[in-house]
């Protein structure tokens, strides 16, 4: 094993209280229910994707595209200004620690995130000096349970997807490391996913998982 692909929220950071209450804020406008249930089927799907999750409850006129890229538009304008309250303290030490060390243990790091927000949010948390490439939802066209951001993610690293493990929390992203020929760690919701080649409760756990 070369490299490390890490998904970004609900992995190193956990933003989805601002996603909910940024997309809760696009559905009440339009009279959708939403709740929290929902809120987790979105969970490593693309802001596209998920704004048609959200319409499956819509009950208003057709909405045309351009009206749809609106929607997700304003609702990543209400995200991006939840945002820029991270700080570094979003960050917890047993992730900057087992990052490090898997540096010096000779492991090429990357970010692997369907969010176009990702570099932000890595430059919000003091964190983007630690990854050595990222892979977000700037330079893919297909969202996961699709490889494409891990197969890039193994590209930029220059390592052979084989020689790469991906660290997911959601079903859907274990779905394409698997599918994309990596090792699969689940963490979080992930952790109790069959399909992952690897279950840890615990961040710092990586360490002793990729040594073996």
């Amino acid at each position: 094993m070369k490299g490390i692909i890490f998904d970004l929220d609900g992995v190193l950071v956990f933003t989805d209280k601002f996603h909910y209450r940024a997309w809760k804020a696009i559905a009440d406008d339009m009279g959708i229910y939403f709740d929290e249930k929902i809120n987790n089927r979105l969970r490593g799907v693309s802001r596209m994707d998920s704004l048609e999750i959200i319409l499956e409850r819509y009950e208003g006129k057709l909405l045309t595209m351009a009206e749809k890229v609106s929607l997700a538009e304003k609702k990543n304008q209400i995200y991006r200004e939840l945002l820029r309250t991270m700080t570094p303290e979003d960050v917890s030490e047993e992730v900057r620690d087992t990052l490090k060390k898997l540096h010096v243990d000779g492991f090429k790091l990357a970010i692997g995130s369907s969010s176009k927000n990702t570099k932000f949010i890595l430059e919000k948390v003091e964190l983007i000096d630690a990854f050595d490439a990222v892979s977000d939802g700037t330079n893919i066209t297909r969202s996961k349970p699709d490889p494409e951001v891990f197969q890039k993610a193994a590209k930029y690293l220059r390592v052979a997807p084989e020689e790469c493990a991906v660290v997911e929390d959601a079903f859907a992203g274990i779905d394409a490391a698997k599918s994309g020929g990596m090792y699969a760690i689940g963490i979080g919701e992930a952790s109790k996913y069959e399909k992952a080649d690897a279950h840890i409760e615990e961040f710092a756990e990586l360490t002793e998982i990729l040594e073996k």
